[in-house]
């Protein structure tokens, strides 16, 4: 999966509506860079392969100050990143690689 992730991202990273909205509420405040970084650097930590957008994963990037978490599917000609927020402690564990 990280090799289609990298494949498409390479070719066009584009950003679906709802992951703008989420990006950008104050709470969480998540910049492209981040994202970027998350998709070239991060580790898919979940993979849904059946999902009913198509194929798609949840990538960790904890190097930063602030781990992200990236929810992105590969397409032919892109990367479609669907969401992205900062996972809460509460619900992942400590290392944020495991839901709770």
């Amino acid at each position: 999966m990280k090799d289609k992730v990298l494949a498409a991202a390479s070719q066009r990273i584009l950003f679906l509506p709802h992951a703008i909205r989420q990006i950008s509420r104050l709470e969480r405040m998540i910049s492209t860079e981040e994202i970027r970084d998350a998709i070239f650097h991060g580790e898919i930590i979940e993979e849904y392969p059946e999902d009913v957008r198509g194929e798609s994963c949840l990538v960790l990037y904890a190097a930063g100050q602030r781990p992200v978490h990236v929810v992105c599917a590969p397409r032919a000609e892109y990367l479609a990143v669907i969401t992205a927020y900062r996972p809460s402690p509460d619900k992942w564990s400590d290392d944020f690689r495991v839901r709770k």
